[in-house]
């Protein structure tokens, strides 16, 4: 068997660098109640919505979500997380680190919007009495459907979230990012993104909620995916 060359054992080592490379996923933030992401009880997660990220982004990458209309927080930030580790749904809820994750519906804001939700028993998903569940507490299956096409819940140790309190993004940072508000996720390689991270580590404390969520004082509404609508309990 031939040894690889010098030349192809470079392009081999190149691809796996490639392969290697963090990504920063950036999209708008359309409800802000502190669920999805949920920044409490030291960490911030992204345990349901956005299957999409959930299921690519790995450790080391970026997740930023920014304002939009609804929120009249255009062009300001509402979270940035690095992902430290992306754990399964069951991994999640058996996990002793993230009990105060899951919601208690005669809670306060914080427990109401837990997003530790899923397990699985026999082979079936088990949805918690939740801000994805039905107003009277049934499984909402539409968003079990939704949130479940990903078997993955993003954890970060290392975020900002700065929630009504969005930051505005100074405009040239933006513009060599390259992002522009819009439908769906944007991906960036971390060398476009880095402007935006730089900013965030050099003007505040990681780790920290600077403000409750934009959507808090309705902590205890529930949200559909079949409509895209949320409602009373």
């Amino acid at each position: 068997m031939k040894r690889p060359t010098a030349q192809l054992a470079s392009k081999q080592h190149q691809k796996h660098q490639i392969a290697k490379m963090p990504t920063a996923y950036m999209y708008v933030v359309d409800r802000d109640f502190g669920f999805a992401p949920n920044p409490f009880h030291g960490s911030c997660t992204l345990a349901t919505c956005k299957p999409v990220i959930r299921r690519v982004a790995k450790k080391g990458d970026w997740v930023i979500g920014m304002g939009g209309g609804r929120l009249k927080a255009t062009g300001r930030c509402i979270f940035a997380m690095e992902i430290s580790q992306s754990i399964t749904f069951d991994e999640y809820w058996l996990s002793p680190k993230y009990q105060d994750k899951k919601p208690v519906r005669n809670g306060s804001s914080k427990m109401l919007v837990g997003d530790n939700i899923y397990h699985t028993e026999n082979g079936q998903w088990h949805q918690e009495n939740s801000h994805h569940s039905h107003p009277n507490g049934d499984p909402n299956q539409h968003n079990i459907k939704n949130d479940t096409q990903s078997n993955a819940v993003l954890v970060s140790d290392n975020f900002y979230y700065f929630g009504k309190s969005a930051i505005e993004i100074p405009d040239d940072i933006l513009s060599k990012v390259g992002y522009k508000n819009g439908r769906a996720h944007r991906k960036f390689d971390l060398a476009s993104a880095l402007p935006l991270i730089s900013f965030f580590k050099e003007n505040f404390k990681a780790n920290t909620v600077f403000s409750d969520p934009f959507d808090f004082e309705s902590a205890s509404w529930r949200y559909s995916f079949e409509d895209n609508k949320v409602t009373s309990s």
